[in-house]
Parts: C-alpha cells; structure tokens; sequence
C-alpha cells in the first residue's frame, strides 16, 4: 500500500523493473528477453556502432552520421546488462505477445468505456481531470503491475512536467490510443515508422498528447545500482565495430593503452593473485571515475554559458563518476596503497585527466566512444577475475578470498545482503562497468541539446500508458471469459 507520500516532496524510490521505451527520434527501447552466459561465460556478439540516435537527429547536424537508431534490448536505466543493437529486433514469441496483447491495435470501444470509467473512478473533484494525485490513485489500483517505487516515480514525472497542472480525461484518452496504436507520443508526433501521428497536428499538442514537456530530465535522474537480480549479474561481453575513422582511432588508442598496461603489471604473465587483482583494480578505477566528471563539468559549464537546458545527461555522467568512486572506495577496504602507489595515481590522474578534458572539448563524440570500448575491456577484466574464482581450487587463496565478506560500504551499496562476499561485489561491479559501456556506445554522437536518451520523462510516461491499457485489457478479458 501507498503511503501518504506528498508528491511536492519528491522522495521518489528508483523501480527495479522500470522499463524506459523512447520515441522515434531518440531511441528504440524494446523489452525483448535475451539469453545471457553464465557469469563465469560470456559470449561476444558484435554489434554496429550508432552515432546518432536517428536520422532526424542527425540531419539537423551536419557533423553527425545519420544512422538508424540504437536499440536497447531490455534496457532498464538501472539495470547494466543492456544490449546495444541495430538489427530488426527479433520476432515475438507466444509468450510475448499474451504477455504484450496490444500487438499495435488501437483502444476498442468497449475497452474504452471501461478506461474512461476506471479514470472517473479516480476523479475525486468530478471537474473530468486527472491530476497527479488522482493519477498516483489510479495506478495504486494497479500494484501487480507498477511497484509502489515506479508509481511514486511516474507520479513525480507527471507533475513535474505537466507543471503541476491537470489534464483533462479525453487528453489522457487520446495518449493511450497513441500508445495502444505503438505511435510515439515523445517524438514530436511521429510514428515509430516516421510518419507523422494525428495528435501532432492538434494545435494542443506540441510534444505529446498529455501536453508534458521535458523539464522533469533536467534535475531527475533516479538510478541505483543495487538489488541486481541474477539475470542482471550476467552480463554478455559485446563488443561495438567500428565504422568511422574517428571510431577506429578510438578502439585503437584503448587497444594501445591497454597492452602497455597489461605488460607493465605483468597481468598476463603467472597467475592471477589477489594482490595482482588489487593493485590493478585500484588503479584503474583512480582514473575511471575521471571521464564522467570531466563530461558533467564541460556540460554544466556549457549550459550556465549559454543559459539554456542540458538535456539530462549531465546528472547522468555524474552518477557515471560517482559510482566508479565506489568501486574505488570498497577496493581500498580490502588493501591499503602505499606511497609509491599513491604517487602513480596522482601523476595519471594529471596526464589522463588533462588529456580527456582537452579531448573532451574538441570532440565528445570521440571521447565517448573511446570510454565505450575502455568499458569493454573491463568488463573483459572483471569476467576473467570471475573465472579465476570460479576454477580456483578450495584452499587456495582466490578460493578463500572470494568466500571473504564483502566491505561493509559494500553492502550498503550493492544491496548484497548479511553475508554478501568478494565474489558479489566483483559481479556487481561487472555489471556497472557494462551499463558504463552501453550508455556512453548509445550517446556518442548524440547532440548536444538533445535531451537523454537514457530518461526521456516522456518516454517513461508512454511506457507507463502501455502497461496500464495491457493490464486493463487483460483484466476486461477476463472478466468475458468468466
């Protein structure tokens, strides 16, 4: 049950199933099941790289490719085990299609009757709106399908960017028959298939049907990275070819700063040991947490110069840092770096983080892929970390280390629980170095003053509009067959 939780308050909880579906002008979110490896086996499966999120973006700017937009296979913006795709996604199963039966159809009359009736439920002024309280009602009506954390969340996005202000029940009818159609309702009025939907031309609609606009992204971005379910600790090891000149320099400078690391820390000489582990982990993630911070600043800057919004990625970058802070923060728990040590990472820090600046205001494009493809290689470092535990002989010293207790900063972040070990922190920490690689292979490319592709407050309410008719629709049928 909801509990009183005043939405001018904010307070929202981060919804561990939130599933984020965009319009055609930004990205493709399709919640497809996909098979992944076991932790200790991952797969690689090349992917083609994207460098604009569509070609409308694309053509407004003349230095970005046009390319079809990136797909996220089962993308949850809190979840790290997303795909990046540009093929047709595949067929829907039996199972898909009962579980989505909407299948592009619009709202039937009677199914109509029985939304308008639920939202009149819901209308405790009778004046024929829905405002956010009214909403955050109806969808309590719905636990079975939205947690009490996505209801708090989407509540908070419909106040906030419809600001604070009510729509009337036809408006809200006519968004659910755009998302009962499969028409984007976040795109500017265009189809999935770049046509252009009949809501766009109502002079009362600018942006979507429900009249909300994109301010919400500028200061929300409610992402946690802990309570990872099994499926999203495994994590395939994808990797993202490279097609522009610009993306071969990239995966060539990461392929060339990673030999040269590697024979300087003899990782790929003897055996793997748990100080060799330490060291290298410590290390790199000094210098990880750079790349985020550096985009955030040169955004934040760039927008207080030009006095115009960011779009959202901003706060996403940041959470980016921070997050490679923690891994940093729960290594140094388990070995203290000594003089020598910390001397290394304050002359690295200094030449990679000028570096990246300087990179970084020349072309964020690039820089952003490069990040992309470090991210692969880490993930790569943390699965074979994986398999050194999972062969190690009982007795030996990754074996015992693995089964240690995690640190207690550990815990708390990850969600690992009482007896949480060395070996969940390392899958946990796999999983964020791979949603790192997705995000920054999904925005390289992405315009400046577009707003996140990765929490489109738009995309989120036409998602929330589709699970809300799927659920109504199954429970009307429900109710026939009875």
């Amino acid at each position: 049950m909801l509990i009183g939780t005043t939405l001018r308050q904010g307070g929202l909880i981060a919804s561990r199933t939130s599933r984020c579906r965009s319009s055609s002008a930004l990205l493709c979110y399709l919640d497809q099941s996909t098979t992944t490896p076991s932790s200790s086996s991952t797969t690689v499966r090349n992917q083609h790289p994207q460098h604009s999120l569509s070609t409308a973006i694309s053509t407004s700017k003349s230095h970005y490719y046009p390319k079809p937009p990136i797909q996220l296979l089962r993308h949850s913006f809190h979840t790290s085990s997303s795909l990046l795709q540009s093929d047709n996604a595949p067929a829907k199963s039996k199972e898909e299609e009962e579980a989505n039966p909407l299948s592009g159809s619009g709202i039937t009359p009677s199914l109509r009757a029985a939304i308008i009736a639920d939202l009149k439920s819901v209308d405790f002024d009778g004046n024929g709106r829905i405002d956010a309280d009214e909403l955050q009602a109806l969808l309590g009506k719905y636990n079975d399908t939205f947690s009490e954390g996505e209801i708090l969340e989407l509540t908070e996005i419909f106040y906030t960017s419809t600001g604070a202000a009510s729509v009337e029940i036809y408006r809200f009818m006519e968004a659910l028959d755009a998302a009962a159609s499969d028409k984007s309702t976040s795109g500017g009025g265009e189809t999935a298939d770049g046509e252009v939907s009949p809501l766009a031309v109502k002079g009362a609609f600018k942006t979507h049907p429900l009249g909300i606009g994109t301010c919400a992204s500028e200061y929300m971005f409610t992402k946690t990275h802990g309570k990872y379910t099994e499926e999203d600790l495994n994590i395939e090891a994808t990797h993202v070819p490279p097609v522009t000149f610009s993306d071969k320099t990239a995966l060539f400078a990461v392929r060339c700063v990673r030999l040269v690391f590697d024979t300087a820390t003899l990782w790929n000489f003897g055996s793997v040991t748990k100080n060799k582990i330490l060291y290298r982990a410590i290390f790199l993630e000094t210098i990880a947490a750079i790349p985020g911070m550096v985009a955030a600043i040169i955004r934040h800057f760039r927008s207080l110069r030009n006095m115009s919004r960011d779009g959202g990625m901003l706060n996403m970058f940041i959470e980016e840092a921070n997050n490679e802070r923690m891994h940093l923060l729960t290594f140094i728990r388990m070995k203290e770096p000594g003089y020598l040590f910390r001397a290394a990472v304050i002359g690295s820090q200094f030449g990679f983080g000028t570096f990246f600046l300087t990179a970084y205001i020349i072309n964020p494009t690039w820089c952003h892929r490069f990040i992309g493809y470090i991210e692969e290689e880490a993930v790569h470092t943390y699965t074979k970390i994986l398999n050194e535990f999972d062969n190690a002989e009982e007795g030996s010293e990754l074996y015992e280390w693995k089964e240690e207790d995690a640190p207690k900063i550990a815990k708390g972040y990850w969600h690992l629980g009482e007896y949480g070990n060395v070996h969940d922190v390392m899958k946990a920490v796999r999983a964020d170095e791979a949603e790192h690689r997705d995000v920054n292979h999904a925005v390289s490319g992405v315009p400046d003053d577009a707003v996140n592709p990765l929490y489109d407050p738009r995309a989120k309410l036409d998602g929330m509009l589709r699970k809300y008719v799927n659920d109504i629709m199954k429970k009307e049928a429900s109710k026939q067959s009875a």
